[in-house]
């Protein structure tokens, strides 16, 4: 088996292709963090119910299940780049729609769209990454993803925070007499639109260039990645990869032809992207504003903390990347697993503590400081593990033949359970509270630490090739 080695990679131009693709994950960030600071406008201008607002929150998250199902199996007849164009296309009208929608149908309408964007980026752009880097650093580089969505998600409360100042709230009326929340929204033009330019210069991947049997152009994109003798090699490589399984992918390759059951692999993807969202993490991404306030946090100081939230979640991903390559993906799995479970029953033990005060639920100094410290500590553990070791072993742990379809069906479980976990917190936080939303979380964190223990098997150093189901 080929390494292609950094040293004999051509590294501006692997390093163009991963700034540009992980645009894509800056806006998965941006689109799902910027929802964070416009909740009160949504409740406000389309009267909403608690369940009603918590459909308005979700609703990007079914057009993400979607779009990341859709995306990994067009990704296999149109090509990477193409549909990451056509996701691109999707933020922006998302967008703009999103901004100047005048009701909640109209409103969902264009996050779904968004949702089917971000989707196909969140599987896609790993994905692409993973086949175009060499392995011993392949780690690093897809794992970038997860820095550049948290930048997103950071630059969405920084915009969120910057515009509901300048305006005196989210739901007052700001330039041109809209309301500023309507202005988080329209910010996600400025990426959208270099994402979109951007893309028309970067290749196609090489192994869906050979996939199609365009090894030609497969072996110019190689050479240009690393030099003309590893290019070649590679495509022989990948050829013979393929060469195993003739037909073209489809959905039952997922299903063991000799026992008819659906490969192990696969179960493990699906683990992966459920437990993702089990241990509660986009709760704090998209409920930061409002979970701060309920525990007596002015507006200004909810987004203000969610902004230092983001800035740890960076630093936590570097130190991330730094190791993924060193001492492997379920090391980090394990110990963000660890960490979670001991950091989100320290929150469900502060919250516990509160008292409810004309609806707000009050907490002694002490056990405020508990809780907002718990709760950086938590997230600095996800964004050390799960966040970015997930979305690497998606888009490498598959083989060549099945790649798309497996990340079609983990994209789409990880999305799904995004949409439960969003779309019952304002339902847990009315019944169970607080401590009890946080309690389940937790119990996700335990079990997906045994799960990590059973199930997962380390993918560090080895070759897209070299990927057995």
């Amino acid at each position: 088996m080929t390494q292609a080695s950094p040293e004999r990679a051509n590294m501006g131009f692997i390093i163009l292709i991963v700034a540009v693709a992980t645009i894509g994950g800056f806006l998965f960030g941006f689109d799902s963090g910027v929802i964070n600071g416009t909740v009160p406008g949504l409740q406000r201008a389309f009267e909403s119910t608690a369940v009603g607002t918590g459909f308005n929150v979700a609703s990007m998250l079914l057009g993400c299940a979607f779009g990341a199902f859709a995306a990994g199996r067009l990704s296999d007849l149109i090509g990477r780049r193409n549909v990451l164009l056509i996701s691109a296309v999707f933020f922006i009208v998302s967008a703009w729609g999103s901004g100047i929608a005048g009701g909640s149908a109209e409103f969902v309408f264009y996050r779904f769209l968004g949702g089917l964007a971000v989707g196909a980026a969140s599987v896609l752009a790993p994905a692409y990454i993973s086949e175009v880097t060499p392995a011993a650093i392949r780690g690093r580089m897809s794992g970038i993803q997860q820095i550049m969505i948290i930048i997103g998600l950071t630059a969405a409360f920084l915009s969120n925070y910057l515009l509901a100042d300048a305006a005196g709230a989210s739901v007052s009326a700001f330039w041109w007499g809209y309301e500023a929340w309507r202005w988080m929204f329209w910010m996600e033009l400025i990426p959208a639109g270099l994402f979109l330019v951007a893309l028309l210069f970067i290749p196609e991947s090489p192994r869906y260039l050979v996939l199609k049997g365009r090894e030609a152009q497969a072996e110019q994109v190689l050479t240009r990645l690393f030099d003309r003798d590893v290019a070649a090699r590679k495509v022989e490589e990948i050829r013979e990869s393929l060469a195993r399984d003739l037909h073209r992918p489809k959905l039952s390759d997922l299903v063991d032809q000799t026992s008819g059951r659906v490969r192990t692999i696969v179960w493990v993807g699906i683990g992966l992207a459920v437990f993702q969202q089990l241990v509660g993490i986009n709760v704090v991404f998209y409920y930061g504003a409002v979970l701060w306030q309920a525990v007596g946090f002015t507006e200004n100081d909810a987004l203000f903390i969610n902004i230092v939230s983001g800035a740890l979640s960076i630093l936590a991903c570097t130190a991330a990347l730094m190791l993924i390559d060193r001492i492997g993906r379920r090391p980090l799995l394990l110990i963000g697993s660890a960490g979670m479970a001991v950091t989100l029953t320290l929150m469900a033990a502060a919250f516990a503590t509160g008292a409810l005060v004309n609806g707000t639920l009050q907490l002694s100094d002490e056990m405020g400081t508990l809780a907002l410290v718990s709760a950086n500590i938590y997230v600095v553990f996800f964004n050390f593990s799960w966040g970015p070791v997930m979305w690497v072993m998606l888009g490498e742990m598959f083989p060549n033949q099945i790649r798309g379809s497996g990340l079609a069906v983990s994209g789409f479980a990880q999305w799904f359970s995004n949409f439960g976990i969003t779309m019952t917190f304002p339902i847990l936080l009315a019944s169970i509270g607080l401590m009890g939303a946080y309690g389940l979380y937790a119990l996700g964190a335990v079990v997906s630490f045994i799960f990590v223990r059973a199930m997962v098997h380390e993918t560090r150093g080895r070759e897209l090739e070299e990927m057995a189901g």
